[in-house]
Protein backbone atom coordinates (compact mmCIF):
# COMPACT_ATOMS: atom_id res chain seq x y z
CA UNK A 1 0.00 0.00 0.00
CA UNK A 2 1.57 3.47 -0.66
CA UNK A 3 0.21 6.64 1.04
CA UNK A 4 0.09 10.14 -0.26
CA UNK A 5 -0.76 12.95 1.78
CA UNK A 6 -1.73 16.11 0.56
CA UNK A 7 -1.71 19.05 2.32
CA UNK A 8 -2.15 23.19 1.29
CA UNK A 9 -4.60 25.70 2.36
CA UNK A 10 -8.06 26.38 1.98
CA UNK A 11 -9.47 26.45 -1.75
CA UNK A 12 -5.48 24.97 -2.96
CA UNK A 13 -6.58 22.33 -4.71
CA UNK A 14 -5.39 19.79 -3.01
CA UNK A 15 -8.74 17.89 -3.10
CA UNK A 16 -8.86 17.76 -6.59
CA UNK A 17 -5.42 16.85 -6.82
CA UNK A 18 -6.17 14.07 -4.78
CA UNK A 19 -9.19 12.99 -6.52
CA UNK A 20 -7.51 13.45 -10.03
CA UNK A 21 -4.47 11.29 -9.06
CA UNK A 22 -6.56 8.47 -7.08
CA UNK A 23 -9.59 8.27 -10.03
CA UNK A 24 -6.43 7.10 -12.55
CA UNK A 25 -6.08 4.27 -10.52
CA UNK A 26 -8.47 1.40 -11.74
CA UNK A 27 -10.91 -0.33 -9.42
CA UNK A 28 -13.87 0.53 -6.93
CA UNK A 29 -12.60 3.76 -4.93
CA UNK A 30 -13.61 5.02 -1.86
CA UNK A 31 -14.01 8.63 -0.78
CA UNK A 32 -14.30 9.00 2.97
CA UNK A 33 -15.92 12.73 3.66
CA UNK A 34 -15.19 13.88 7.53
CA UNK A 35 -17.13 17.09 7.19
CA UNK A 36 -21.10 17.44 8.42
CA UNK A 37 -23.65 18.62 6.36
CA UNK A 38 -25.30 21.05 9.23
CA UNK A 39 -26.14 24.21 7.41
CA UNK A 40 -27.40 24.62 3.87
CA UNK A 41 -24.10 25.62 2.51
CA UNK A 42 -22.87 22.70 3.85
CA UNK A 43 -25.07 20.60 2.31
CA UNK A 44 -24.72 22.32 -1.01
CA UNK A 45 -21.07 22.23 -0.82
CA UNK A 46 -21.20 18.50 -0.48
CA UNK A 47 -23.75 17.93 -3.01
CA UNK A 48 -21.50 19.64 -5.63
CA UNK A 49 -18.38 17.56 -4.66
CA UNK A 50 -20.08 14.30 -5.13
CA UNK A 51 -21.54 15.38 -8.80
CA UNK A 52 -17.79 15.82 -9.43
CA UNK A 53 -17.18 12.09 -8.70
CA UNK A 54 -17.57 9.30 -10.91
CA UNK A 55 -19.86 6.37 -10.92
CA UNK A 56 -16.90 4.02 -9.50
CA UNK A 57 -16.62 6.08 -6.75
CA UNK A 58 -18.71 4.98 -3.40
CA UNK A 59 -19.05 7.87 -0.30
CA UNK A 60 -18.79 7.02 3.27
CA UNK A 61 -19.66 10.07 5.63
CA UNK A 62 -17.27 9.51 8.95
CA UNK A 63 -17.33 12.87 10.72
CA UNK A 64 -15.43 11.02 13.88
CA UNK A 65 -14.17 7.30 13.72
CA UNK A 66 -12.00 7.43 10.41
CA UNK A 67 -9.53 4.92 11.74
CA UNK A 68 -12.24 2.04 12.34
CA UNK A 69 -13.57 2.95 9.15
CA UNK A 70 -10.48 3.08 6.99
CA UNK A 71 -10.17 -0.63 8.75
CA UNK A 72 -13.38 -1.93 7.02
CA UNK A 73 -12.75 -0.45 3.87
CA UNK A 74 -9.06 -2.13 3.32
CA UNK A 75 -10.23 -5.28 0.93
CA UNK A 76 -12.72 -3.69 -0.38
CA UNK A 77 -11.18 -0.72 -2.81
CA UNK A 78 -8.10 -0.30 -4.48
CA UNK A 79 -8.00 3.33 -3.38
CA UNK A 80 -9.37 5.28 -0.58
CA UNK A 81 -9.63 9.38 -0.55
CA UNK A 82 -9.97 10.75 3.47
CA UNK A 83 -10.85 14.29 3.21
CA UNK A 84 -9.86 16.16 5.19
CA UNK A 85 -8.11 15.99 8.43
CA UNK A 86 -8.25 19.30 9.62
CA UNK A 87 -12.21 18.78 9.93
CA UNK A 88 -11.79 15.38 11.58
CA UNK A 89 -9.33 17.26 13.90
CA UNK A 90 -11.99 19.78 14.53
CA UNK A 91 -15.09 16.79 14.91
CA UNK A 92 -12.94 15.66 17.42
CA UNK A 93 -12.35 18.69 19.79
CA UNK A 94 -15.55 20.08 19.32
CA UNK A 95 -17.02 16.65 20.11
CA UNK A 96 -15.14 17.12 23.24
CA UNK A 97 -12.81 13.80 22.58
CA UNK A 98 -9.32 12.91 23.00
CA UNK A 99 -7.12 13.84 20.24
CA UNK A 100 -3.93 12.55 21.54
CA UNK A 101 -5.75 9.03 21.61
CA UNK A 102 -7.78 9.35 17.98
CA UNK A 103 -4.52 10.54 16.58
CA UNK A 104 -2.53 7.32 17.75
CA UNK A 105 -5.70 5.15 16.86
CA UNK A 106 -5.25 6.37 13.10
CA UNK A 107 -1.49 6.35 12.81
CA UNK A 108 -1.40 2.46 14.33
CA UNK A 109 -4.44 1.73 11.68
CA UNK A 110 -1.46 3.18 8.88
CA UNK A 111 1.01 1.46 10.25
CA UNK A 112 -0.81 -2.04 10.57
CA UNK A 113 -2.01 -1.88 6.91
CA UNK A 114 1.01 -1.21 5.51
CA UNK A 115 2.87 -3.67 7.61
CA UNK A 116 -0.03 -7.28 7.05
CA UNK A 117 0.46 -5.68 3.17
CA UNK A 118 4.15 -6.52 3.63
CA UNK A 119 4.45 -9.08 5.87
CA UNK A 120 5.94 -12.01 4.97
CA UNK A 121 2.89 -14.12 6.59
CA UNK A 122 1.32 -12.78 4.16
CA UNK A 123 3.63 -13.70 0.87
CA UNK A 124 3.49 -17.12 2.50
CA UNK A 125 -0.26 -17.14 2.52
CA UNK A 126 -0.26 -15.89 -1.20
CA UNK A 127 1.63 -18.78 -2.06
CA UNK A 128 -0.76 -21.01 -0.72
CA UNK A 129 -3.47 -20.36 -2.78
CA UNK A 130 -5.22 -22.23 -4.88
CA UNK A 131 -4.51 -21.73 -8.86
CA UNK A 132 -6.87 -19.30 -10.09
CA UNK A 133 -7.39 -17.57 -6.48
CA UNK A 134 -6.89 -14.01 -6.04
CA UNK A 135 -5.52 -13.24 -2.64
CA UNK A 136 -7.24 -10.72 -0.79
CA UNK A 137 -5.13 -7.20 -0.60
CA UNK A 138 -6.02 -4.12 1.07
CA UNK A 139 -6.19 -0.89 -1.06
CA UNK A 140 -2.92 -0.23 -3.14
CA UNK A 141 -3.23 3.75 -2.59
CA UNK A 142 -4.12 6.03 0.10
CA UNK A 143 -4.70 9.41 -0.28
CA UNK A 144 -4.90 11.75 2.90
CA UNK A 145 -5.71 15.16 2.40
CA UNK A 146 -5.60 18.11 5.16
CA UNK A 147 -5.25 21.67 5.29
CA UNK A 148 -2.33 23.38 6.52
CA UNK A 149 -2.94 26.08 8.65
CA UNK A 150 -0.07 27.34 10.42
CA UNK A 151 1.54 29.51 8.03
CA UNK A 152 -0.71 32.57 9.48
CA UNK A 153 -1.01 34.52 12.78
CA UNK A 154 -1.04 32.91 16.30
CA UNK A 155 -4.82 32.76 16.93
CA UNK A 156 -5.97 34.78 19.76
CA UNK A 157 -7.88 32.10 21.85
CA UNK A 158 -6.97 29.32 23.31
CA UNK A 159 -9.16 26.64 21.54
CA UNK A 160 -7.84 28.12 17.84
CA UNK A 161 -4.24 27.88 19.21
CA UNK A 162 -4.73 24.21 20.26
CA UNK A 163 -6.43 23.25 17.37
CA UNK A 164 -3.66 24.71 15.43
CA UNK A 165 -0.84 23.00 17.49
CA UNK A 166 -2.31 20.06 16.79
CA UNK A 167 -2.90 20.50 13.48
CA UNK A 168 0.47 20.65 13.01
CA UNK A 169 1.53 17.78 15.03
CA UNK A 170 -1.18 15.50 13.06
CA UNK A 171 0.44 16.49 9.50
CA UNK A 172 3.67 16.25 10.98
CA UNK A 173 2.99 12.68 11.95
CA UNK A 174 0.76 12.00 9.10
CA UNK A 175 3.81 13.64 6.03
CA UNK A 176 6.43 11.06 8.54
CA UNK A 177 3.68 8.03 7.54
CA UNK A 178 3.82 8.70 4.20
CA UNK A 179 5.28 7.64 1.23
CA UNK A 180 4.51 10.48 -1.01
CA UNK A 181 3.70 14.17 0.57
CA UNK A 182 2.55 17.15 -2.00
CA UNK A 183 1.74 20.30 -1.03
CA UNK A 184 -1.12 22.27 -3.27
CA UNK A 185 -1.15 26.04 -3.53
CA UNK A 186 -3.06 27.70 -5.94
CA UNK A 187 -3.82 24.96 -7.93
CA UNK A 188 -0.11 23.27 -8.38
CA UNK A 189 0.80 20.60 -6.47
CA UNK A 190 4.88 20.65 -5.56
CA UNK A 191 5.82 16.81 -3.98
CA UNK A 192 7.97 17.95 -1.54
CA UNK A 193 8.35 13.95 -0.25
Amino acid sequence: MKITFVIGGARSGKSSFALKEASRIQGQKAYMATAEALDEEMKERIAKHKKERRADWDTYEEPVRIADALSDLKSRYSVVIIDCLTIWLSNLMLNGLDCDKEIGILLNVLKNVRAIHESPQRQNHNSELCEGEAPPRPYSKLFIVSNEVGMGIVPENKLARRFRDMAGFLNQKVAEAADEVYLVTAGIPLKIK
